[in-house]
């Protein structure tokens, strides 16, 4: 087990990509505190977790929240000592263009998909500071690499947490401390439902999708799952500061 006895925080774990990416870690040895804003949604992943053997324990907090997500981090610290994983994973899609996107989804979207990794990232280095070693990995999109179709929330908060990994990158690698992004592409989530909406219905996406997307599919959570283990794994030793794009080949287009 790669993974065997370390400590991960996963934030948004209680569905989706990042209950893939708990459940993988925890298969690999690791004990998952399992985040999410849904006490119910995270229960439910560490009971998925716990069918299999695994460890994990449930934190239900909005991340959103400063003092809360300083609480929460503090009190896995408490209890376990350490943190040697972080995985800023929650987010949220909001759809429109310029005009058309609600102000107050914009402002949602960068507290959630920028601002909350970055104050995570920050109550996590002391820690990893400390022990001289510790993995954070900072869930982007391929929207963070490329145009999406009149999602200008989205893109621009996705856009700004890959600059914000290569920052902290290149900030902490002389301390030991290892800062990723992965890119999801197209995964079959009910996290796409604000831009199916949009297209105009399932029908309309899966079209989309085969067009844009060389594969011609979408992703399974598993198939992004593997990805997560090896940017948070030693399997990644060497790297940091780089932005792993899995989409189906959508950017080479």
């Amino acid at each position: 087990m790669i993974l065997k006895d370390r400590i991960a925080i996963v934030t948004g774990a209680g569905s989706g990509i990042g209950r893939a990416g708990a459940t993988i870690m925890a298969r690999e040895g690791a004990h998952v505190v399992v985040v999410d804003r849904s006490r119910g949604a995270a229960e439910a992943t560490v009971a998925s977790i716990a069918t299999v053997g695994g460890s994990a324990e449930a934190l239900a907090i909005d991340v959103t929240d400063d003092a809360s997500l300083s609480a929460g981090i503090a009190r896995v610290l408490d209890r376990h000592g350490r943190i040697d994983i972080l995985h800023n994973h929650a987010g949220a899609q909001v759809a429109g263009d310029l005009e058309k996107v609600d102000i107050e989804g914009f402002d949602r979207s960068w507290r959630l998909n920028v601002r909350a990794h970055f104050l995570a990232a920050r109550f996590v280095m002391p820690s990893m500071k400390a022990a001289g070693r510790g993995v954070i990995l900072n869930t982007s999109s391929s929207s963070g690499v490329l145009y999406d179709r009149e999602m200008i929330a989205y893109t621009t908060t996705k856009h700004a947490v890959v600059a914000m990994t290569r920052q902290m990158a290149g900030d902490y690698a002389k301390f030991g401390v290892r800062v990723n992004a992965l890119c999801p592409g197209w995964v079959d989530t009910p996290f796409n439902e604000p831009f199916i909406r949009q297209m105009g219905g399932r029908d309309a996406i899966e079209a989309y999708i085969r067009e844009k997307v060389p594969l011609g599919r979408w992703a399974s959570v598993e198939e992004i799952a593997e990805p997560i283990l090896f940017l948070v794994s030693d399997r990644s030793s060497y790297m940091t500061g780089q932005i792993l794009v899995v989409d189906g080949g959508e950017t080479v287009v």
